[in-house]
């Protein structure tokens, strides 16, 4: 029977109509609907299904196809999935998967439930599976599977493609063949293109990429992405220390890592995990929230106690504290403009020692200079609206300071984060959003305190 692939709408359509059968008691309907579905497809609808739903569609679900759709769902409910598992469908949904993830969802398990899910695997399946945890998670070791296909480069064309047409497929995103000796170190690839429209009688060697990059197997999985995104590649070798073939990555486990960095950028300015469940169980989810929000207190109580100290300033000009609050709201979005775009850079491995001065100097400039414009423009508003031009002055003395500040600090705190090995995503907002406050009421405050109160 053919899979149908569905579209955002015609998915969303589904998933009303899976929890009306349900509802309805139509179990039988459900599953055949399942069974017609692809497995990206049922992932999305269990990721967007709440926890009820979602079990029942779960125990409804062909378990020859789990591994495929554990393949496609998001840590937390993949983790959540696997533990209700038992060790013998475990066990059958790992025979079908790509090696990388079979290493994440063995690295997930209880100990006991590891030991039990190994005794149930084949002995080709057990050596897949310590192969796969011998490498560090988020590296490229992680990330390959071993399915490749190596030729040797004094083989003919012909010969070759009569091995192919006896082998009968190919591993998934296969682009390219490699070539390797007699001790599996890589000499070079073979395009497929090529291999199709060569001359039949010439060797592997006359048609071969001899300058073919390989990648290091502890490379980082971001490092990986970025090479893949610069050189458009489709797949890419995977090597030893002694340039000797491991496995290879492809574009589709790359887009998994692009997609959970960017999701990781954005939800860490929410101080929230990149695997956070939407429709995951109350409590926990309000556990994770509380943690965040209980350091963003901290802050906010640091930022009042600056207040605190001008509370004489404060009883004494009540229009201080009606345009209190504009500096420091110029000066967190400045400064989070400049955080944005340095994280950015980060991610993409753009900024590093060498120009790292550079940019922290640029920033600076720009945030001085956006503070100047700003200040008169501020100064200007003030003055014509209260009619007092030292009033005008004071906030526009503030408001250069504070922006000037913020652009220093946007750049220059992801970058003190990264060498502290601090995620700068996770943390750096809440510390600009700090150093703004703190900054813009003190400046505003304090200059106030000084010019006017004497």
């Amino acid at each position: 029977m053919p899979i149908e692939v569905l579209d955002n709408e015609t998915t969303d359509q589904r998933l009303n109509q899976l929890t009306q059968a349900l509802g309805n008691g139509m179990f039988v309907h459900v599953r055949n609907m399942l069974q017609d579905m692809a497995a990206s497809d049922i992932a999305f609808i269990l990721e967007s299904s709440p926890p009820r739903t979602r079990q029942v569609l779960w125990q409804l679900i062909d378990q020859e196809h789990t591994g495929e759709i554990l393949d496609e769902l998001g840590e937390e409910l993949k983790d959540s999935l696997i533990t209700q598992m038992s060790p013998e469908r475990v066990a059958k949904a790992a025979a079908n998967m790509d090696t990388d993830d079979l290493a994440y969802i063995l690295r997930s398990l209880p100990d006991s439930v590891y030991k039990q899910v190994l005794q149930s695997m084949t002995k080709q399946d057990r050596v897949r599976v310590e192969q796969a945890l011998s490498y560090p998670d988020d590296t490229a070791g992680s990330l390959m599977n071993t399915d490749t296909v190596t030729l040797r480069p004094d083989v003919n064309i012909d010969v070759i493609l009569r091995y192919l047409r006896i082998r009968g497929e190919l591993p998934d995103a296969t682009d390219m063949l490699y070539v390797v000796d007699k001790h599996d170190r890589v000499l070079g690839g073979v395009r497929i293109a090529d291999l199709l429209t060569c001359n039949p009688d010439a060797s592997v060697r006359e048609i071969m990429i001899s300058d073919l990059e390989g990648i290091p197997v502890g490379m980082s999985d971001s490092e990986v992405a970025q090479l893949f995104e610069r050189h458009d590649w489709v797949s890419a070798p995977v090597i030893d220390d002694n340039n000797k073939l491991l496995g290879r990555i492809t574009i589709d486990d790359v887009v998994d890592v692009i997609r959970e960095d960017a999701e990781h950028s954005m939800m860490g300015m929410a101080g929230m995990d990149d695997d956070t469940d939407t429709f995951g169980p109350v409590l926990k989810s309000t556990f994770r929230r509380s943690l965040w929000l209980t350091v963003n207190l901290f802050a906010a109580l640091l930022a009042a106690s600056v207040s605190n100290m001008f509370e004489g300033t404060l009883e004494q000009f009540a229009t201080i504290a009606i345009l209190m609050t504009i500096v420091p709201s110029m000066g967190g979005v400045a400064g989070n403009q400049t955080l944005a775009l340095v994280i950015r850079g980060i991610a993409l491995g753009q900024i590093g020692q060498s120009n790292s001065r550079w940019l922290i100097g640029k920033e600076l400039a720009i945030g001085f200079l956006n503070g100047l414009l700003w200040s008169v423009l501020v100064f200007g508003a003030v003055w014509a609206w209260k009619g007092d031009i030292a009033l005008g002055a004071l906030i526009g003395g503030a408001m250069l300071i504070n922006m000037t500040v913020a652009g220093l600090a946007g750049a220059s705190i992801p970058l003190i984060l990264k060498k502290m090995n601090i995620d700068p995503a996770l943390a750096g907002g809440m510390v600009l959003t700090t150093v703004t406050d703190v900054i813009g009421l003190f400046a505003f405050l304090g200059l106030a305190t000084v010019f006017l109160m004497h």
